[in-house]
């Protein structure tokens, strides 16, 4: 099942079983409180400052150094555990930290205290868990006369901006990756209930392309089409172009989404504007149908824009690498998994998810993992979705996620000190 893995050592077993179970349950009040305030709390992209003055100051407590990236968002701490050299692994453990611009409409005592802001994909319940990992790390007795498992470098990453696909960028120009040499996450899933997990060797989330497209017609009087160029029926026929011929360009076996998402564009009802903006996305899961379908968007404008006289320009923005996980790190988060959760609550997932994640940008460095934790309360059916204004998690699921962190972090340490690859 873990072909990836060596042999675990009953000394790494022991202390999973034992000092790692005991201490997660000691902090688990502590780490159940940071979430509710993180949640009540939320900060958009890049605006992150007291989401990260607060996870300073409980790392600092904790008698952890805190390294903060210039912009005042975003931060990360080191800890070491057992007899270290300038040669033992250094695993990293990330969360992010930003939240959404939505309407928290849940009628709960930790519901967002900002109008406008919510975390409603999970990123308050991400850092809880890596806070929570981090406070686990710095309780066990990490001496060397003491220490029975692996020597380990653990490095904890509280990355701002994810929503915005810039904030991992910003960790690792920062420094955040170096002498690193794996790293790990979580998200939270609330398609799955607490208690269990979807794990998946290979690529996890797509290819994630932003669109940007400006019509640019010549405006003019409702009554009077024939004196413009109109760049709304140039945008109706854009859309529908796209979504009727891009999925028919490609193997319909491969998966890919095109979305529109946003069409701006005039002012009044008796006036043809002179220009309209349209926004959206496009996913894929390799490389090869991300080449061809760019390709085949910029060929259906031109074709539209030659037909209606329109000027259209297509322009492809923030692009975002697939998360590919990488086999060793996912062995260690599948057997971590199995080994807190038991093997009937991992779930081997068969197909990747069409999100975008920016974590894929640590991975153009270093090998890593992510999987994907139940949040999900049992027994209720359509649980709110990820970026629902109602979105929630049953709290259960946050010290599963410490255990499953910290648990793989040391299962992959003592594999990497034994000399497995970990691509």
């Amino acid at each position: 099942m873990f072909g990836h893995l060596g042999q675990i050592d009953p000394p790494v077993q022991q202390v999973i079983d034992g000092a790692l179970r005991q201490a997660v349950e000691r902090i688990g009040e502590t780490v159940l409180a940071a979430r509710r305030h993180l949640h009540a709390h939320p900060e958009p992209s890049g605006e992150e400052t007291e989401t990260t003055r607060f996870l300073a100051d409980r790392l600092r407590r904790a008698g952890l150094p805190v390294r903060l990236l210039t912009r005042g968002s975003g931060l990360w701490t080191d800890c070491e555990l057992g007899p270290v050299t300038e040669t033992t692994p250094r695993i990293a453990l990330r969360a992010d930290i930003d939240a959404l611009r939505i309407q928290d409409e849940k009628e709960v005592p930790y519901r967002s205290q900002y109008a406008g802001l919510a975390h409603s994909c999970g990123h308050d319940a991400h850092a809880a868990i890596v806070l929570g990992t981090a406070l686990v790390a710095r309780q066990l007795p990490a001496a060397a006369h003491q220490w029975q498992g692996p020597p380990v470098r653990l490095r904890f990453l509280f990355q701002p901006a994810e929503e915005s696909c810039e904030g991992a960028r910003w960790m690792i120009e920062q420094g955040a990756l170096e002498g690193v040499d794996a790293i790990l996450g979580v998200h939270v899933d609330p398609e799955r209930t607490a208690g269990t997990v979807g794990i998946r060797y290979g690529v996890l989330t797509a290819y994630c392309d932003e669109l940007d497209v400006l019509i640019d017609g010549r405006g003019g009087h409702a009554a009077r089409p024939h004196h413009t160029i109109d760049p709304i029926a140039a945008a109706v026929q854009l859309v529908g172009a796209w979504y009727q011929l891009v999925p028919r360009s490609i193997d319909s076996r491969e998966p890919h989404v095109l979305t529109i998402g946003k069409i701006a564009g005039g002012s009044a009802p008796n006036v043809i504007p002179q220009c309209v903006e349209l926004r959206g996305s496009l996913r894929t899961v390799s490389d090869a149908a991300r080449v061809r379908l760019k390709r085949r968007i910029e060929q259906i404008a031109q074709g539209v824009a030659d037909a209606t006289g329109a000027r259209i320009h297509v322009r492809f923005l923030n692009p975002l690498p697939a998360v590919v996980n990488a086999p060793l790190p996912t062995a260690a988060l599948h057997y971590a998994s199995v080994t807190v959760l038991g093997a009937d609550q991992v779930e081997i997932l068969e197909a990747p998810s069409m999100g975008g994640e920016d974590f894929s940008l640590y991975l153009s460095h270093v090998p890593g993992a992510m999987l994907r934790l139940g949040c999900a309360r049992p027994g209720i059916p359509d649980w709110p979705l990820l970026h629902s204004p109602l979105f929630d998690i049953d709290e259960s699921a946050l010290p599963i996620g410490v255990r499953i962190l910290l648990s793989a972090a040391l299962v992959l340490a003592g594999n990497l000190t034994h000399g497995a690859p970990s691509r």
